[in-house]
């Protein structure tokens, strides 16, 4: 048997646990970054260096069965070559459509999907424009390389407008109103190669100074018709994008009667009014996402693995969750493993990175068979890292 080779764009985190979900199913991977201390990069064989150049996309690509990419933030340029000479999933139109603000939002208007009220921002004026169109508050952001809370600003009153336009106003931008929204929400669901399709339960997200800090999964609370609307939303993007791979949409729940959702021209199409409830689309990941790490002991597939499998065509796994799970990432600073790990039902994964403000260190999973005794659990754990 010649066991495939799974070539990844970005040898971060993401990649790192790919490839430890590959490993038991007899895959071998290769990394493509440039950073040398990467944490992927001591599980496999890892190219230093840039993705722009030619020359090592073909030295990169030479006996690969696939390429995947880790971060929606690599060259789609480099995307496009790679597929050329190999399948390459996600494909490179979901990269381009992740990687701008505009076109995403574009995207799911045009789908018929609830998004925030948006307006392209290319100079000052078009910004007094867009406030006085959408109105305060409001998020400026920049159309590209946002992550973890970068590249945003929230505007309350007008005067905030000049300081946000000095800060960002070289690089394009967009404005989008602000959502009242009652929790952040999120829908992982896997497409593979032959069309089959899985979507794991809805997760409920909490986010400080724009970095996930909790995820509890499965959502508490969330009707089967919820799940529903959420899951009927990935499937059109999924189609639409001829999608293979796991892809995350990030949604805002909203009182229906204290927010006019935005849809596109196929709105008719799709109710995401439920029980006087609806989903808004933030934004997508067209890859495996920090939301979904739970999955590696709460669920029967963990995300990385259903993702390798969609990447190869192999059956996609079962999504169902395995009791109650709780994500708490690292950030900044490392707990002692022992205090972590004397917590029943507790399960640390560390990266390999060297701590530093505002950094993703690893992550910790929570488990329990009921949602009460998965609570206090989480209380213990929060008292002692904090």
């Amino acid at each position: 048997m010649v066991y495939p080779t799974i070539g990844i764009l970005g040898a971060g985190q993401l990649g790192r646990m790919l490839a430890l979900a590959g490993y038991p199913l007899g895959l071998r991977f290769r990394f493509l970054d440039p950073a040398l201390d990467a944490p992927a990069g001591h599980l496999a064989e890892h190219i230093h260096a840039g993705y722009e150049d030619t020359a090592t996309l073909e030295r990169f690509s030479a006996g690969l069965d696939a390429v995947t990419y880790e971060f929606e933030n690599v060259s789609v340029a480099a995307a496009h070559f790679l597929s050329e000479r190999l399948p390459v999933y996600p494909p490179p139109a979901a990269l381009e459509a992740a990687q701008d603000r505009l076109v995403e939002k574009t995207f799911f208007r045009n789908l018929g999907v609830a998004t925030a009220p948006f307006a392209i921002v290319d100079s000052q004026a078009d910004l007094e424009a867009a406030i006085l169109q959408i109105g305060l508050p409001a998020m400026l952001k920049t159309r590209r390389l946002g992550y973890d809370g970068k590249g945003q600003i929230i505007l309350r009153e007008s005067a905030d407008a000049a300081t946000a336009w000095a800060a960002l106003g070289d690089a394009p931008l967009i404005l989008e109103g602000f959502v009242p929204f009652e929790r952040e929400l999120s829908i992982l669901a896997a497409r593979s190669r032959n069309g089959e399709i899985a979507c794991f339960p809805l997760i409920e997200n909490h986010h400080r100074d724009g970095i996930l800090r909790l995820s509890l999964a499965p959502a508490p609370d969330i009707t089967p018709a919820l799940q529903s609307a959420a899951e009927h939303i990935a499937l059109r993007a999924l189609a639409a994008l001829d999608y293979v791979g796991v892809l995350a949409i990030e949604l805002f729940q909203v009182m229906s009667n204290e927010f006019q959702v935005t849809t596109g021209p196929n709105s008719s199409d799709l109710s995401l009014v439920t029980r006087h409830s609806s989903l808004v689309v933030n934004e997508m990941a067209p890859r495996v996402h920090n939301s979904g790490h739970w999955t590696i002991e709460g669920a029967e597939t963990s995300q990385f693995e259903q993702h390798l499998r969609a990447v190869l065509g192999l059956p996609l796994g079962a999504t169902a969750a395995r009791g109650f799970s709780a994500m708490v990432n690292l950030i900044g600073a490392l707990p002692d493993p022992a205090v972590v790990l004397a917590i029943s039902g507790a399960h640390l994964h560390l990266y390999g990175k060297q701590p530093r403000a505002g950094r993703k260190l690893g992550h910790i999973t929570l488990r329990a068979e009921h949602e009460d005794l998965l609570r206090a659990r989480l209380e213990q754990l929060q008292r002692m890292i904090q």
